[in-house]
């Protein structure tokens, strides 16, 4: 009988825990995948950057598609705390900052350079 409480008290343990990661886990890996980030009010009109991110080994990498060649260029930092992305890269010979914070499962929104509205909507 002792035995019987011992493994079910580890199984629960385990299970518990294994949720608790899998929340941390879901948290750090929401902007995982593809994004259309649309920044309003540029001196050049509204773009749209095509983003990718993704989460290996608990590091965020990011990529965006600057021009109609499809070509993704890596930017220089991403890093996600909670449901807010920070990240940093250069774009048309621009060093620009991106932060964004979740809004609901499919739309982030935030703000380019801290002067740009920034809309993201996830690309299914």
């Amino acid at each position: 009988m002792k035995l019987l409480f011992t493994s079910i008290a580890l199984l629960v343990t385990f299970f518990g825990s294994s949720d608790l990661q899998e929340k941390e886990l879901n948290q750090v890996s929401y902007f995982d995948g593809k994004w259309e980030v649309l920044v309003k009010d540029t001196p050049q009109g509204d773009a749209t950057i095509p983003m990718r991110f993704e989460t290996v080994d608990d590091k965020t990498m990011g990529y965006f598609i600057e021009d109609a060649s499809g070509t993704e260029s890596m930017m220089s930092s991403v890093t996600v705390a909670g449901d807010v992305l920070n990240a940093a890269f250069t774009i048309s010979g621009y060093d620009v900052t991106l932060d964004l914070k979740k809004v609901d499962e499919d739309f982030s929104s935030g703000s380019l350079m801290g002067m740009f509205t920034a809309e993201a909507k996830r690309i299914k």
